[in-house]
């Protein structure tokens, strides 16, 4: 794991929060912007996992205003926390790579109650890195404007993901 270039990330992401103006925050949360909370790095939480086929299927995901949205089971990863049988389902969207909505025993203490999400690039040489000290929060955590999926239900850790975004506070 890349400490540096995690921090590096970190500092680029409030940048842009805190100042862009395609940034979710409201002009008004932004003057007030402090940065967001994380977990400390954890590299015992980065995993490069052979990705197993999924059953291909579509499957109609809620979101956080009620609509419903689309996805592919394009995959699953297989691994262990805290010497926890964990396993995630990889969705297929319209950019490369594979949507990872999730919720763990975090959820609704230290982090975002409907969960967080993560991004995995395209398979290399067969394998996946999932990397949770990159999860983040989705954009309705900042914003109602925004329509979020909710992490479906065979995403649902039971173990803690300690790593990435914490829930955000005003």
């Amino acid at each position: 794991m890349d400490t540096a270039a995690l921090l590096d990330f970190r500092r680029e992401k409030d940048q842009f929060f805190a100042s862009s103006h395609q940034s979710p925050l409201d002009h008004a949360d932004q003057r007030d912007f402090a940065g967001l909370n994380y977990f400390d790095p954890n590299p015992d939480l980065v995993f490069s996992l052979a990705m197993e086929p999924a059953d291909g299927k579509e499957i109609s995901v809620q979101t956080s205003d009620g609509q419903e949205r689309l996805y592919r089971r394009s995959g699953e990863v297989k691994f262990e926390v805290g010497e926890e049988a964990v396993t995630l389902t990889l969705y297929s969207t319209e950019h490369p790579g594979f949507f990872v909505p999730f919720r763990d025993a975090t959820s609704g203490k230290d982090t975002y109650g409907a969960g967080r999400y993560l991004d995995i690039d395209p398979p290399d040489n067969g394998k996946v890195t999932v990397d949770f000290n990159l999860a983040y929060n989705p954009y309705c955590v900042y914003n109602d404007g925004y329509s979020c999926p909710l992490p479906p239900a065979e995403n649902w850790l039971q173990v803690p993901i300690e790593a990435g975004e914490l829930d955000y506070t005003r």
